[in-house]
């Protein structure tokens, strides 16, 4: 499945515009092709999208499903992916709301909420719920296979979680279709699934499996297709993240992208785990993928530099001086195009 784009959507994203929890609700009004009719968010009722997010896409924001029910949503996305994926107590009355409303569901957290009696029992013929977050099935243990593919590979790592991995593979994904590259973005998390409607919700693949999933995703595409885009998740730099080598082990990645927030020093939940200078990043991601040269080399091809708190001049700088930094090419993707990603990737 993927968001329907001949339905309305509303996204529910209370403390979410603002906040550091509404990357999904932030990225599907980014990136998504769907009617986009309301923001819910009741701290942020009758601002501006634009203004708050910098994102060219002016959609009103209510307070509640019922305040938003005047603009005919057909389909309600839960936008926020708080710490655990549990769905907040302040979000049933509005999800009930919308069931009531004849509204479809789509949740990317982990609650699973499809098999839930009370909230079935509200549905009617044409309404559905559909949790993102589910295991594929006939799943396989990993055995490096992707190293077989024709091309190219290319996995976004990170210093942190949340901090724009999706976004640089898509952005990567549509600079190389406009070059006439055979591009495909592979989804692993729950946004990228919404958007693209194939891929594996890695977070929810029991952990022997993992990469193997990883992997069967990549050989069912990568004969078809001349590069590659692997969403990352996690990092190795986080205590709690599992996502990121499964996915280096499956896709057996020709490139790296290094996903960095411009000026963050520690990581983000967890302030007591610094991060290291880049160059010390770079070399930790390189020495994993290869393996100390059991899987080949395996080059950081670029550095991708989340700018979100800047101005342009700031931005401009701080990429400046990651490129002094690392000796690597940097952007940000999201402000500036993935086209110089691209070009990185394409000379390696």
């Amino acid at each position: 499945m993927r968001l329907p784009l001949n339905k309305k959507i509303a996204i529910l994203l209370h403390e979410g515009l603002s906040g550091t929890q509404g990357k999904t609700g932030l990225s599907i009004l980014r990136y998504s092709e769907a009617p986009i009719v309301a923001v819910i968010d009741r701290e942020s009722v009758g601002k501006s999208v634009p203004k708050l997010t910098g994102i060219k896409r002016d959609v009103p924001i209510v307070a509640s499903v019922a305040a938003a029910l005047q603009y005919k949503p057909e389909v309600l996305v839960i936008g926020i992916a708080p710490k655990g994926g549990i769905v907040p107590d302040n979000y049933w009355p509005d999800i009930q709301d919308a069931l009531k409303g004849g509204m479809s569901l789509v949740n990317g957290l982990h609650t699973p909420l499809a098999n839930i009696p009370d909230l079935n029992a509200l549905l009617k013929p044409g309404q559905l719920i559909w949790d993102v977050r589910k295991e594929p099935a006939n799943l396989e243990v990993a055995s490096g296979l992707a190293r077989t593919l024709p091309c190219r590979r290319v996995l976004t790592v990170g210093t942190d979680m949340a901090i724009g991995k999706m976004s640089t593979s898509l952005e990567l994904h549509w600079a190389a279709k406009l070059r006439g590259w055979r591009s495909k973005f592979l989804a692993t998390g729950q946004t990228g699934l919404m958007l693209e409607g194939d891929g594996v919700a890695l977070d929810a693949v029991r952990v022997d499996f993992a990469a193997g999933a990883v992997e069967q995703l990549v050989m069912r595409f990568g004969k078809h297709y001349d590069i590659l885009q692997i969403e990352g998740q996690g990092s190795l730099l986080h205590p709690g993240s599992t996502g990121t080598l499964p996915l280096i082990r499956g896709s057996q990645p020709t490139h790296l992208i290094l996903v960095h927030q411009a000026g963050q020093t520690h990581n983000r939940n967890n302030p007591h785990v610094s991060i290291p200078p880049l160059p010390e990043v770079i070399k930790m991601y390189e020495i994993v993928a290869s393996a100390g040269g059991a899987f080949g080399k395996v080059p950081v091809a670029a550095i991708a530099l989340n700018t979100r708190n800047l101005d342009e001049s700031g931005a401009k700088d701080a990429i400046a001086q990651t490129i002094t930094q690392t000796g690597l090419p940097c952007t940000d993707p999201v402000r500036f195009g993935g086209g110089l990603l691209l070009d990185a990737v394409m000379q390696r």
